[in-house]
């Protein structure tokens, strides 16, 4: 089987979009829904792409641009809810923090998705609070009779998230202090102990830049899985202010 990855690409639109409701679902992720008649044509196919926010800079005409991945959207109802961690003080963290219901927010994208044909028996989804709304997208869109393997780092158990899926899922919560984020080793260790399933599988990873790459590392060079069978992101870089590196794999998709 080759790289089972198709590109999609859509026409580029800028939507203003209004708050219509705020909500913690854990201590430490906000979830914002938005509305407007803009969304009315939508579309994002893949569970992990992603939209740019243009977030306003007080007493500036200037903006901050973060990649957000949609959480969940519903054309009919003009919504889309996007999902915001909160460890950080980024401007995205304050402006979701302070939002209220009728705030206004201008949205780009996404410009394309990146689409797994269903072709396979199993996933294994690994990141950090981050990937949580990839993740969770992932989980709740698998069909029943697949099986899905999460491995997720978080600070604490308050973090950990529960997802209405039809699959077979088993999540793996790792607990590591906040301040250590970029450290590879509890996940290194984590799979250390995991048992592939059989059958064809796909991996999925995204996380802080160490631990996204030590485990791609880990599981291509030393346990054998398809490098075009894997999907591999830095999230952010400890450190840097929206430093990513969205593709860390060289095969490309098809188009």
């Amino acid at each position: 089987m080759e790289r089972p990855l198709t590109r999609h690409r859509h026409e580029l639109k800028f939507r203003q979009l209004t708050v219509k409701e705020t909500s913690y679902i854990t201590p430490n992720m906000i979830r914002i829904l938005f509305e407007g008649d803009d969304l009315a044509d939508f579309v994002s196919l893949g569970f992990d792409d992603h939209v740019k926010l243009f977030i306003p800079t007080p007493g500036s005409e200037e903006t901050e641009k973060r990649d957000y991945t949609p959480r969940f959207y519903d054309t009919d109802a003009r919504t889309l809810a996007i999902d915001f961690a909160v460890h950080d003080a980024g401007p995205a963290t304050r402006w979701a923090i302070e939002a209220r219901p009728g705030d206004m927010l201008e949205i780009g994208g996404p410009r394309g998705s990146m689409v797994v044909e269903p072709v396979f028996n199993w996933w294994l989804l690994i990141g950090d609070e981050t990937a949580l709304p990839a993740i969770g997208r992932r989980i709740e869109e698998l069909p029943a009779g697949v099986r899905a393997i999460t491995i997720v780092t978080i600070s604490g158990d308050k973090d950990q998230q529960s997802f209405s899926t039809s699959a077979d899922h088993h999540a793996i919560w790792l607990r590591r202090p906040l301040d250590r984020a970029d450290d590879p080793a509890p996940v290194l260790d984590a799979l250390k102990e995991l048992a592939l399933p059989q059958g064809d599988g796909f991996v999925w990873i995204a996380a802080e830049v160490n631990v996204a790459r030590a485990a791609r590392d880990h599981l291509v060079k030393e346990r054998g899985h398809p490098l075009y069978w894997t999907k591999t992101a830095g999230y952010w870089r400890k450190g840097v202010a929206d430093a990513q590196e969205k593709s860390m794999d060289e095969p490309a998709p098809t188009e």
